[in-house]
């Protein structure tokens, strides 16, 4: 196995720093491998925020869900999905362009994670872990309040990075679900009842949790995640913000 592939299978989500600065030179290094990132006909649709002002970090682990962490970390960024400088470089040339639809914010926001993720990588290479912050995308109002975000930006992502301390390095990475499940030749399969179970049944096994009840599991995570108020609230947010959009 290459270095790449492996940095790629042990990597895991860091929630527990190191009191350690990134210098300026591996910051850069990270944000510069964003730009190597595919990107929708060259345009570079994202933009990267780097909140590097304490009272804004602050601020931004209380509202995306009260995680302390996020305000401790060395690093923060935040991943725009961005169609406000196409917008405007249109609006200069003389264009008389149709305002952004939603197919356009889209593909702006895959843009934005590809990038996001070639950071994640290159952090990797460096000793350096990092995790995605999905609360990012809840209490729209408040977070484009915080951020000063125009109309046609919209956080796509954030990711806090920095050392991680000697018990994340040692943490057992979350098990994944087995390839067949998810890899189909063709078309979209879509899975019955038994696969549903079978794909469940066995990662639990593969984590050690074979005497687990799969249908309480699957009650419970629906609870804590597809029902609960965050998401409910992120997707009140996303809803509101896509009216920009026509």
């Amino acid at each position: 196995m290459n270095e790449v592939m492996k940095q790629l299978k042990n990597r895991k989500s860091v929630r527990v720093f190191e009191d350690k600065p990134i210098t300026k030179d591996i910051r850069d290094e990270i944000v510069q491998a964003a730009f190597e990132a595919p990107t929708a006909g060259g345009m570079m649709l994202y933009s990267i925020l780097n909140i590097s002002n304490q009272e804004l970090k602050d601020k931004l682990a209380i509202t995306c869900d009260d995680q302390p962490f996020i305000a401790k970390a060395p690093l923060v960024l935040i991943f725009l999905a961005d169609y406000q400088r196409w917008y405007d470089s249109y609006c200069m040339a003389d264009c008389n362009p149709r305002k952004p639809g939603a197919g356009d914010i889209l593909l702006a926001s895959a843009d934005a994670i590809i990038a996001a993720q070639n950071t994640v990588v290159a952090a990797e290479s460096f000793g350096i872990g990092s995790c995605y912050i999905g609360d990012i995308v809840e209490n729209y109002e408040t977070v484009r309040d915080i951020l000063e975000l125009p109309d046609y930006a919209i956080p796509a992502a954030m990711l806090v990075y920095g050392y991680p301390v000697e018990n994340q390095i040692k943490r057992k990475k979350p098990v994944r679900y087995e390839q067949q499940y998810l890899v189909y030749e063709n078309q979209y399969h879509r899975l019955s009842e038994e696969e549903l179970m079978d794909m469940h049944r066995i990662r639990n096994e593969k984590a050690g949790n074979a005497d687990r009840n799969i249908s309480e599991d699957i009650r419970a995570n629906c609870n804590r995640k597809y029902m609960s108020d965050f998401s409910l609230e992120m997707n009140r947010s996303v809803s509101e913000y896509l009216k920009n959009f026509h």
